[in-house]
C-alpha cells in the first residue's frame, strides 16, 4: 500500500509539472526598468530586486516607467517601492533569536523550523515546489540543487526521512519540469545547474527505503546525464566542446560546466558587467558565459576558472574541464547502472557501469599529476592541468577511483598544502575571491573526510574533522550563529570575499556538522 501511494503521489507531481509554460526570468520581462534598477543599485544586494514581487501587471508597471522615467522629479527607488513588494515567504516562520545556552546541536535543530518553506505555486521570480523544503538562510531562501544534499545529511541524522525524501522528490520535479535541476527555484536559475549530488540524494534515501529508491528515481537520474552530456554524439576533432561536453585528446567525453545563456546574471547585473567592462580585450558575452558557467560549478567565483589565477576578468570557466563535476558523473552513471539492475535490465545496467569505467580511467589519464601526487582540473584549450591545488582534487577519493597510491599521495598533498588551523582552505591560492584561501567550505570538509575514511586514512580525517568543528563551534560561541563559510587560516576572524555579505543560517553547513557530530553513528554518504 505504502508503494501504491507513493506511485499515485509521483503521477500527480509528473502532472503537475506538465502545467504551464516556463516563465521568462526578471531581466527579460522588465527590460531597460531592469538594467536600471541593478545599475543603479538601487538595492545593496543585486538579489533583492530579482526576487520582488510585482504590485499590478507588468505591462503597466512598465508603461508607467517610459512615460515619467525622465520627468524632473522622477525617483526610481520610489518608483520601485510603490510598484514591487518584498514576498512574504516568511510569514509562517517562527521567530528565532539565538539562546545563549544552547549547544551547536540545540541550536541547529531549533533552526529546521525557521528554514523550512512550503510554496507549491510560482510567486514572481520564485517557482513553486509540490514539497516542502529547507532554504540555506539569510538571502538564500530557496531550494538551492547542491545545498540541499548536504543540508539533507543533517536531517538524516534527526531522522527526518520524510523531509529528506521531500527534497528529492522536488528535485526530481524539477528535471521532469525542465530536464535537469536548475541552481535553485527561481525563473533567473533555469539556464543552468548546479555539481549533480541529485545522485547522493538518491543514495542517501536508499540507506532507509531500500534499493527501490534505485528504481523509483531511474528516469529522473537518465534524465539529468542525458543534460549533461546533450551533444556528446556530435563532437568531432573539428569540434571539441558543445554545451557541457568535451572531447578530450584521445576520443574521450568528458564535462565541463556551462550556461545556456550568455547575458549578465540577473541577480549579480551590475557586478557582472563592471566585469565584462574590465575584460575589455573579450566580447562581453563571453565573460557572460564563464561567470555564470562559475556560478553553475557552485565555486563563484575561484582561481580554478581564472586563467592569470587571480584576477576575475580572465575568468575562462568553459576552458577548464574539472575534476569534481566528472567525478560526480561517474557516481551518477554507476547509480544509473544500479537502478537498471533493480530493474532486472542487465544490458542497460553494463553499458552505465562500463560508461562510468571509461570516465573514471579519462580522470585518471588525465587529471592526476603524478609528480604533484594530487589531481587537478584540465584546461583542454591550452591542453594541459592547470595549476591551483584544491579541494575538487579529493573527489576521486570521494568517489573511490583513485588507486590506494594516488589517494595516499594526495593525502600527504592535502596535509602539506590545504590544511590549516581551522580545517581545510577551499584553495591553496587567496585572489579575494570567497572560494579561495583562507576559506574553508562545510561540503568540502565533509568530501575530504569521507573521501580520506574510504582509504583508510582515519588519522588526517579526523584531524580535519577535529579542526572543523572546533572552528564552528567557537565562531558560534563568538557569534550565535552559524555560517556558510569560515576563515580556517585565522579561525578567529571571520570570512570574506565574494559578491555579498556572509550569510548565516546556515544550511549545508548545519548539516554537514551534525553529520561529522555523529559519524561514527551513522553510515552518511
Amino acid at each position: 500500500m505504502r508503494d501504491f501511494l507513493k506511485q499515485i503521489q509521483t503521477r500527480l507531481d509528473i502532472a503537475r509539472s506538465a502545467i504551464g509554460p516556463k516563465v521568462p526570468a526578471p531581466d527579460e520581462l522588465l527590460g531597460e526598468l531592469f538594467h536600471d534598477v541593478q545599475i543603479r543599485r538601487i538595492y545593496p544586494d543585486g538579489m533583492t530586486f530579482v526576487d520582488m514581487i510585482p504590485a499590478n501587471k507588468l505591462h503597466s508597471i512598465l508603461r508607467l516607467y517610459k512615460e515619467h522615467r525622465h520627468d524632473s522629479d522622477f525617483d526610481l527607488a520610489k518608483f520601485v517601492q510603490r510598484h514591487f513588494s518584498v514576498y512574504a515567504s516568511n510569514e509562517k516562520v517562527p521567530a528565532y533569536l539565538s539562546a545563549p545556552d544552547h549547544t551547536v546541536e540545540q541550536h541547529i535543530n531549533a533552526l529546521w523550523p525557521v528554514l523550512r518553506r512550503e510554496v507549491v505555486k510560482n510567486v514572481g521570480s520564485l517557482i513553486g515546489l509540490p514539497r516542502p523544503y529547507m532554504v540555506a538562510g539569510g538571502r538564500f531562501i530557496t531550494q538551492y540543487y547542491w545545498d540541499s544534499y548536504f543540508t539533507m545529511l543533517g536531517l538524516a541524522v534527526n531522522k527526518d526521512w520524510r523531509m529528506v525524501e521531500n527534497m528529492t522528490k522536488n528535485c526530481a520535479y524539477l528535471i521532469r519540469k525542465y530536464g535537469f535541476v536548475p541552481n535553485g527555484n527561481r525563473t533567473y536559475f533555469t539556464s543552468r545547474s548546479q555539481p549533480p549530488f541529485f545522485t547522493q540524494m538518491v543514495r542517501l534515501l536508499a540507506q532507509h527505503e531500500g534499493k527501490i529508491t534505485y528504481a523509483r528515481y531511474l528516469q529522473a537520474m537518465v534524465d539529468e546525464h542525458k543534460f549533461w552530456m546533450k551533444g556528446a554524439s556530435n563532437l568531432t576533432r573539428g569540434k571539441q566542446a558543445f554545451a557541457r561536453v568535451v572531447r578530450m585528446p584521445d576520443g574521450e567525453i568528458l564535462n565541463r560546466y556551462y550556461d545556456n545563456k550568455c547575458t549578465p546574471r540577473p541577480e549579480s547585473y551590475k557586478e557582472d558587467v563592471v566585469t565584462a567592462i574590465g575584460a575589455h580585450s573579450r566580447q562581453p558575452s563571453r565573460t557572460y558565459l564563464d561567470l555564470r558557467a562559475a556560478a553553475e560549478s557552485g565555486w563563484d567565483f575561484s582561481a580554478r576558472w581564472l586563467s592569470d589565477y587571480k584576477s576575475l576578468e580572465s575568468i575562462h570557466t568553459t576552458s577548464i574541464v574539472p575534476v569534481d563535476l566528472n567525478c560526480l558523473l561517474v557516481l551518477l552513471e554507476q547509480t544509473i547502472a544500479m537502478g537498471y539492475e533493480t530493474k532486472f535490465r542487465h544490458r542497460l545496467a553494463a553499458k552505465y557501469r562500463d560508461m562510468a569505467a571509461k570516465r573514471a580511467e579519462a580522470i585518471n589519464k588525465y587529471m592526476w599529476n603524478d609528480k604533484k601526487g594530487f589531481y587537478f582540473d584540465v584546461d583542454f584549450v591550452l591542453a594541459q592541468q592547470t595549476t591551483v591545488i584544491s579541494c575538487a582534487g579529493l573527489f576521486p577519493l570521494y568517489t573511490q577511483i583513485a588507486s590506494k597510491e594516488q589517494a595516499k599521495r594526495a593525502g600527504a598533498t592535502t596535509r602539506r598544502e590545504l590544511l590549516k588551523k581551522g580545517g581545510l582552505m577551499i584553495t591553496n591560492l587567496t585572489t579575494g575571491q570567497q572560494w579561495d584561501a583562507p576559506n574553508g567550505w562545510a561540503p568540502m570538509q565533509w568530501v575530504a573526510v569521507k573521501g580520506l575514511r574510504a582509504y583508510g586514512m582515519h588519522d588526517l580525517a579526523g584531524d580535519i574533522k577535529r579542526r572543523w568543528i572546533l572552528t564552528v563551534k567557537n565562531t558560534y560561541k563568538k557569534q550565535g550563529k552559524l555560517v556558510e563559510k569560515y576563515n580556517v587560516v585565522n579561525p578567529d576572524e571571520l570570512a570574506g570575499g565574494g559578491e555579498y555579505a556572509l550569510q548565516d543560517g546556515f544550511g549545508w553547513t548545519n548539516g554537514v556538522m551534525l553529520a561529522l557530530l555523529h559519524e561514527d553513528a551513522l553510515n552518511l554518504g
